[in-house]
């Protein structure tokens, strides 16, 4: 018999055993599993374009978000990071993939922009080096690939980490258009995520109900030949927290 479930984090971390280990795009063990993902560069993926996502552009050109620091969470190769680095945020960066951080690190060095990245787990940024708080975190991609239980680690990440006054903007799979539409719990009894959850604009705004909307729509489309990248099957999202 083994009775070990104590903490919340111990519930988070049973939870996170009831999903087939091919499943797993959100814990530590999953650098492996995003290190061949991030393998071959020459892939049609759209966000390996060295773009920044248009909705932050906007919020930029807009003065809805302003120079600070900055935590750019599930970075990738790190177009993001470099964008705000380049308009003088002070960016940390991190993400699970060992291939991804080397790539963004790369990118860096050819544009002469200096941000911090580093390989480690966004939940567990004490054991990173990292630490807030910041006033800006963005996610573009990461949130979606969370299972239903780990939204309570998301929101103790920005509660802990968001600075009063601060922006948390988030680019995520948008229903009707990408993403398993399944309920949370049928999510458990089947133990996978088919790739990434869809949300909609309700579900979003009762998830981040603490923090006030700025901005929620559609991500706009852009062609191959502008300096932003966009794709209408993501939602793109801007919140304040009250100071």
């Amino acid at each position: 018999m083994d009775r070990t479930v104590r903490t919340v984090e111990d519930v988070l971390q049973l939870l996170d055993g009831l999903f087939a280990p091919q499943a797993d795009r959100w814990s530590a063990d999953a650098g492996a599993w995003w290190d061949g993902f991030y393998a071959d560069r020459s892939k049609p993926v759209p966000f390996f374009v060295p773009k920044p996502d248009e909705n932050l552009v906007s919020y930029l050109d807009r003065g809805l978000v302003t120079p600070g620091r900055a935590l750019d969470l599930g970075c990738g190769p790190g177009r993001n990071a470099l964008h705000l680095a380049s308009l003088g945020f002070e960016v940390d960066a991190v993400d699970l993939s060992p291939a991804a951080i080397a790539w963004a690190r790369e990118r860096a060095h050819e544009t002469a922009v200096e941000v911090r990245f580093v390989c480690g787990d966004a939940f567990s940024l004490s054991g990173t080096g990292l630490s807030g708080p910041y006033d800006l975190i963005y996610d573009s991609g990461c949130f979606h690939h969370l299972p239903p239980h780990r939204r309570v680690s998301y929101l103790a990440l920005l509660e802990r980490h968001l600075a009063p006054g601060g922006r948390f903007g988030i680019a995520c799979f948008a229903d009707g258009a990408m993403g398993s539409e399944l309920p949370d719990a049928e999510l458990y009894r089947q133990g996978r995520l088919d790739g990434g959850l869809a949300y909609s604009a309700r579900s979003l705004r009762r998830i981040f109900r603490d923090l006030t909307e700025i901005e929620l729509r559609r991500m706009r489309d852009e062609p191959p030949d502008s300096s932003c990248f966009g794709e209408p099957f993501l939602w793109a999202g801007l919140f304040g927290r009250g100071n």
